[in-house]
């Protein structure tokens, strides 16, 4: 654990997908073709606590969704990536966007259109129900399932590993 808590310690950025990792994957459509998605509350408070550690946020997901836009803005995650299926150049684009190199980059990824990101950041993180090629080239694997609290675990690890969550979480007993 300690060589992973060693790569989350000087992480300036992390990279959520988002159907997946922020929402179970499933996909919900109502009669009109409105698309609906159910985020999990908790990875958002896990967000916020992390951008108040200091930690910028970025959404890169291959999907063009309303909902997603709505979700970030109320997060307050203004880098959002959409309709990228080709996730590269979007991450080039959030690296000149940003100033900041790769190996300060996280990115949260369940699936194959995951991995050339995965593979080019200082920590890559798979979701415990991810597909196996992106759970063998994460350099860590959350407990949790996409949708299912595994971006707070996220958050929490690299707070911890900031040396910020024990503070953060003693701030909520005072």
């Amino acid at each position: 654990m300690e060589h992973i808590l060693e790569k989350a310690k000087d992480i300036r950025l992390v990279i959520f997908d988002v159907d997946g990792v922020l929402t179970d994957g499933g996909l919900f459509f109502g009669d009109d073709g409105q698309e609906y998605k159910m985020f999990n509350s908790r990875d958002g408070h896990g967000i916020r606590m992390l951008k108040h550690g200091g930690v910028e946020m970025a959404v890169l997901t291959g999907r063009q969704s309303e909902v997603v836009k709505h979700r970030m803005r109320d997060l307050g995650v203004s880098l959002v990536i959409q309709g990228q299926r080709d996730k590269l150049p979007a991450f080039k684009i959030l690296q000149a966007e940003t100033g900041i190199s790769a190996e300060h980059m996280a990115y949260v990824g369940d699936d194959v259109v995951d991995l050339p990101v995965m593979r080019r950041v200082g920590f890559a993180v798979a979701v415990n129900d991810a597909h196996p090629l992106v759970i063998e080239h994460a350099h860590w694997v959350t407990q949790k399932a996409g949708g299912r609290g595994a971006g707070r675990e996220v958050c929490e690890l690299i707070l911890k590993a900031q040396g910020k969550l024990d503070a953060m979480l003693e701030s909520y007993l005072a």
